[in-house]
């Protein structure tokens, strides 16, 4: 008699019961039409994705530096995790430049805000003010001694990355000089703590549907769906430059790899789904790390460049500030020379270094361009006020597929890339579940005829013979 088929109800019912996909879709939908039909009571519904993000954030910092430590530590190399450092800084630098001149060259072939006639002196620039809350993207000086802490538990309470990762690099070196000898018990502790930040990860992504489904609602609540019509020409253009950047990441991961992206893409579509309804690549850093290790990069490869990347490789902000700096030059009439747009270049690739974890930061940026230029009035970056919001999405799809194809490139460049368990994860061959990892260590003790997870070592060692016969059954039993 052949199985029987679950019906239709039953089958959809059972994905979203398992599926966070498809439960973070099912938000992002709902979402969606509440915010269109309730916008008075969408707008209530911030503190829903404001505490999701608050939850992730609370244990980012402690998870970069357990990865860290245990990378430096288990690599037992110190001078190859300055090379993953140098040769993620030069990939970072080359990539965001190619996104800002990307961006450049869109804007001077479509010429999105030509036509637009504004006159600065109309527009309301307290409303940046308020955008940026009083706020200044820090120079040169400011941003290398910001990145070194004041305080070991202050990096952490302040929940700054770069300040950790100083940290963790310091700590995994003291164990490589220290050795195991005479710290045997730190090392232990700390794989332990990660794998216990880990399994909090796990507790706090089954509330993402809910944060998705708050953030979405708010967006569509506050700013409706007309902003598209009035900025339609400005948005096409920022998200077709930056299909075509992903386009030649997808290139230079194939070519630097031989991995796909879009199998990649099709990998993390939970987190990718996650990031666009939350509008933060913060939001799935934690579950991106697990993801990026279970395909073959090694620990200290994704702990170093991913973090790092959240504050030098923004490739989609890149994108947007170049692109918008031509926008609001047309609108009021500006016509930028080409010197003056090697100048906009120049200074956005400083100014973008700066622009993580600050409120407003992409108008901070963009009135800093302005003023260095001096031909366009610092207040006409009130021209994309009404637009933000709807660019976040480009935003966090460049940025977080920027940072994993830098952590591909980089960990194989350096040899820290099992490639042929990647290309199993992507194609699907191994399934990664991040919530067990049994069946993983089933399959690694298969391989190297390890014992099965769950045994100890005396009962391991013990072989217990199997009755053949009713006389040795009986002695058996």
């Amino acid at each position: 008699m052949p199985p029987s088929v679950p019906s239709l109800p039953r089958r959809v019912a059972r994905m979203l019961r398992t599926s966070l996909f498809a439960q973070v879709a099912c938000a992002l939908v709902l979402g969606i039409v509440v915010g269109k039909l309730w916008p008075g009571f969408a707008a209530d519904l911030q503190p829903l994705g404001d505490g999701f993000i608050r939850l992730i954030k609370t244990i980012i910092s402690p998870l970069v530096f357990c990865v860290v430590v245990v990378g430096i530590a288990k690599a037992g190399d110190l001078k190859a995790f300055g090379r993953i450092g140098l040769k993620a800084l030069i990939w970072f630098e080359v990539a965001s430049t190619l996104a800002l001149l990307i961006g450049l060259l869109a804007a001077n072939v479509v010429q999105p805000g030509s036509g637009m006639n504004v006159d600065p002196s109309t527009l309301d620039t307290s409303a940046v003010d308020a955008k940026t809350g009083g706020g200044h993207l820090p120079s040169t000086t400011e941003f290398v001694l910001n990145a070194i802490p004041t305080s070991f538990i202050g990096a952490f309470a302040e929940n700054s990355l770069l300040q950790v990762l100083i940290l963790a690099c310091l700590v995994g070196a003291a164990l490589l000089h220290l050795g195991h000898t005479k710290v045997p018990k730190v090392l232990p502790a700390i794989e332990q703590a990660q794998e216990i930040i880990f399994a909090i990860v796990g507790f706090v992504m089954r509330l993402a549907p809910i944060a998705v489904f708050g953030a979405m609602a708010v967006l569509i609540g506050n700013y409706g769906l007309g902003v598209i019509e009035t900025y339609g020409k400005l948005i096409i253009l920022c998200y077709a430059a930056a299909a075509l950047f992903i386009a030649l990441l997808a290139v230079a991961l194939k070519v630097v790899t031989g991995l796909s992206l879009w199998k990649f893409l099709r990998y993390i579509r939970e987190e990718m789904l996650l990031a666009l309804g939350t509008a933060s690549t913060e939001s799935v850093l934690p579950r991106v790390m697990q993801k990026l290790r279970k395909a073959g990069a090694r620990d200290d490869s994704v702990g170093l460049v991913l973090p790092t990347g959240y504050s030098f490789n923004l490739d989609g902000a890149s994108l947007y500030l170049s692109i918008g700096t031509l926008f609001i030059a047309q609108a009021v009439g500006v016509d930028l020379s080409f010197s003056q747009q090697i100048t906009v270049v120049l200074v956005l690739m400083l100014t973008s270094k700066g622009m993580a974890g600050i409120p407003g930061s992409a108008f901070l940026a963009l009135s800093a361009t302005a003023s260095s230029l001096g031909a366009i009035p610092a207040g006409a970056v009130a021209l994309l006020l009404g637009v933000d919001r709807i660019m976040d999405s480009m935003r966090v799809v460049t940025n977080l597929l920027g940072n994993c194809v830098a952590v591909f490139a980089v960990s194989r460049w350096e040899g820290a890339l099992d490639k042929e368990r990647a290309k199993k994860v992507l194609d699907g061959e191994i399934v990664v579940d991040l919530d067990d990892d049994e069946s993983e260590k089933a399959e690694k003790a298969e391989k190297t005829g390890l014992k099965k997870p769950g045994t100890t070592e005396s009962e391991e060692s013990v072989a217990v013979p199997v009755p053949t016969t009713k006389e040795t059954a009986a002695e058996a039993g």
